[in-house]
């Protein structure tokens, strides 16, 4: 008792947001680096080590714990992996990315997850929400803890499937507003570039989630032994939240699809509105432009010129004839 109270008020690392070992669920210490790999031999004890952004140093400190392999090790030290899940002897390499909304723009961050006999190590880069909740949250279900490092396996990605969902959330909102606005009037550059922003963040978004489906079919599988077949249908329900988040991604995709055509109608629709306001306004206009032309031509054998009311007249005819044209147009609605 005396060495697990000493392991627990011990401070982590830097670059370690946790190491505790658990035992039928619950936590028995949280320990350093450099013990973990003899608790995880011990029967019935799971080793938990979260961490965030280490540097190479700690992560071949981690791999002298367990025998992590080489090209893992490199692959946990550089971001931008896809997702993926590869075998390397009795060990699991886990790649997911996780989204986070910030300023209006979707960033990506990436988890990298080590799973062997009696261990789980995740090691997050980039935007991500702490793991911590997932952590306090199971705790508090020692029972379903207990089931090993395969749950904390599907806890983990299932933590960050559901995460892509708040994210869409925030998105559909804006996408709602664009769409009861561009009926009223066709967007701005301005607009046009966030809507062109949109549609190029969710197809990112949609090329982070729907790789996890087969990552999931992997885990599903039965050529990996360090699944246990009983964990199966909770990766199949991760895949089923996965599928969800794709058809929402579509989903918006197609409405600022929608919504930059209705834009486009809309401008064409005032344009040509504009047009035949102008066409009106040109055919009334080239009445008294034409017979003021025609009688301002220099001619002296003009007869109608000595007649003593053809001023009056000719200005009787032109209000006439353009009286007429307006309430013609105005009746077709070009005016």
């Amino acid at each position: 008792m005396e060495a697990v109270r000493s392991f627990t008020s011990a401070q982590p690392a830097a670059g370690v947001v946790a190491s505790s070992v658990y035992s039928a669920g619950r936590r028995v210490a949280d320990i350093p680096i450099e013990q973990a790999g003899e608790w995880a031999r011990k029967e019935g004890h799971v080793v938990w080590i979260g961490l965030l952004e280490p540097d190479r140093e700690l992560l071949l400190r981690v791999q002298a714990q367990f025998g992590l392999h080489d090209l893992a090790i490199e692959d946990a030290e550089h971001a931008h992996q896809r997702p993926k899940v590869e075998q390397y002897g009795d060990a699991l390499f886990v790649v997911a990315r996780t989204v986070q909304l910030v300023d209006r723009r979707v960033t990506f961050g990436e988890t990298h997850i080590f799973l062997g006999k009696g261990y789980i190590v995740s090691v997050r880069h980039g935007p991500s929400t702490s793991y911590t909740t997932v952590r306090q949250h199971w705790e508090s279900c020692p029972h379903a803890l207990a089931k090993g490092e395969d749950f904390v396996l599907y806890a983990i990605l299932d933590f960050i499937v559901d995460n892509y969902m708040p994210v869409l959330e925030q998105i559909e909102d804006e996408v709602e507003e664009i769409e009861d606005s561009v009926l009223v009037r066709p967007m701005n550059s301005a607009g046009i570039e966030r809507l062109y922003m949109l549609r190029r963040d969710l197809l990112r978004l949609r090329n982070a989630a729907v790789p996890l489906v087969e990552v999931c079919r992997r885990l599903t599988g039965t050529d990996l032994p360090q699944i246990n077949a009983a964990m199966h249908p909770l990766f199949r329900d991760v895949t089923d939240h996965i599928r969800s988040v794709q058809e929402k991604v579509d989903s918006l995709r197609e409405v600022l699809a929608f919504a930059f055509e209705a834009s486009l109608l809309v401008g064409q629709s005032q344009e040509t509105a504009i047009s035949k306001k102008l066409a009106a306004w040109a055919a009334i206009l080239a009445v008294p432009t034409a017979l003021a032309g025609i009688y301002g031509m220099n001619f002296v054998d003009m007869p109608e010129l000595k007649l003593p009311y053809a001023y009056p007249t000719i200005l009787i005819v032109i209000a006439l004839i353009c009286s007429v044209l307006y309430w013609r147009f105005r009746k077709n609605g070009w005016l």
